[in-house]
């Protein structure tokens, strides 16, 4: 994974002219065409005034789960804790709402603008152990930039 190359492939898409739906679209097709242990990739925003998270774009297989409550699942507690989440192996976790049988890992960031967490990214992968600092990083910094178009 070159971690520069893809920094300025996500910096071209949101400075340009598309709309922000297109562009959060284009960062899951560039993450899940770049990086080949990144088998799904979407983007989960807060729902409203309510408690829970929406499924916004996505590439990767069709998921049921598409309204997510707070605290359910390792996307929903994000939601709760603000904190990154990064989960090695699904099967290790209780509260953990399966995706499809193939997801074997999971990172989940979440996306502040003003200081408050209004969705995150999300990412499955079919091959456990896998997600590094690296990940976490460059993850981070495509939740700042999407942060400056929402």
């Amino acid at each position: 994974m070159d971690i520069y190359k893809i920094q300025k492939e996500i910096d071209a898409i949101i400075s340009s002219s598309n709309t922000t739906d297109t562009k959060l679209q284009e960062i899951c097709d560039t993450l899940e065409n770049q990086i080949s242990y990144y088998d799904w990739v979407g983007f989960y925003f807060k729902n409203g005034n309510k408690e829970e998270l929406k499924l916004a774009q996505y590439t990767g297989e069709e998921t049921e789960h598409t309204i997510i409550p707070f605290g359910k699942g390792i996307c929903g507690q994000v939601a709760v804790s603000n904190q990154n989440f990064v989960v090695q192996d699904v099967s290790e976790q209780d509260n953990y709402i399966s995706c499809g049988w193939k997801v074997k890992s999971e990172i989940v960031i979440p996306i502040f603008v003003d200081g408050e967490n209004v969705g995150q990214i999300d990412i499955d992968s079919h091959t456990a152990n896998t997600f590094t600092d690296s990940d976490e990083d460059l993850l981070e910094y495509i939740c700042k930039k999407v942060a400056t178009i929402l």
